[in-house]
């Protein structure tokens, strides 16, 4: 992994606070690759007080984070995506979709976030400069009768 110019929200829990992630939950990870943020993995490690689980893992979770790229599909294979994501989460659990922020390579525009969520049931709240290079978009779930 090379180094970065300038230091993600990483250690000392800043990006993984920012996310509200807390002590004793399950956090699953989808969409690794050799591009994520080392550094905002493990704030998030060391403030759930554990390590991140995979796609495979086979129970509920307490969040979810969705590392995104433009060539990890269309829209429609986001909108798959987070609807996979969704059935692992427990009620009330978060779901954050972390993207390239603009102009870097991979970058997703907010409206085919917006877009994709909407399809997959859910809605993208706030966003966030979380890293370096990544943003994070929280999505939530729609509540009944909407």
């Amino acid at each position: 992994m090379g180094t970065t110019a300038q230091p993600s929200l990483g250690h000392g829990g800043t990006g993984a606070a920012k996310l509200g992630f807390t002590a004793g939950q399950v956090v699953q990870e989808w969409g690794y690759g050799d591009d994520v943020d080392q550094d905002l993995r493990a704030a998030i490690e060391e403030t759930v007080g554990g390590e991140l689980v995979d796609e495979d893992y086979d129970d509920v979770t307490d969040a979810v984070i969705l590392w995104w790229r433009e060539e990890d599909g269309d829209l429609t294979d986001l909108t798959d995506a987070m609807v996979d994501v969704r059935a692992a989460l427990d009620d009330g659990g978060l779901i954050w979709l972390l993207t390239p922020k603009a102009g870097r390579p991979g970058h997703v525009p907010h409206s085919e976030i917006e877009e994709a969520a909407t399809t997959a049931g859910l809605h993208a709240t706030s966003t966030l400069t979380i890293a370096p290079v990544w943003s994070a978009t929280r999505l939530g779930t729609r509540g009944r009768g909407k």
